[in-house]
């Protein structure tokens, strides 16, 4: 299901790093530590917005991206 919220989001497994692009920023974060198990729930989350909020947000440590 497309988000409103996530553009696109990408698991990086070896490093645990998942990287989320915002629709209305543009911007990419990544957040560190974030278990496979979480990813995919994410991943398959019919409300993308609504289970990055609540299970994302805020509970893993996070760094805005360099512009690509």
């Amino acid at each position: 299901m497309p988000s409103t919220s996530v553009r696109v989001m990408k698991y990086d497994p070896e490093t645990k790093t998942l990287s989320v692009w915002f629709v209305a920023s543009g911007k990419r974060y990544d957040y560190s530590e974030v278990p496979p198990d979480v990813y995919a729930k994410f991943r398959s989350a019919f409300a993308k917005d609504r289970f990055f909020n609540d299970y994302i947000r805020d509970r893993f440590r996070y760094r805005l991206a360099q512009n690509e």
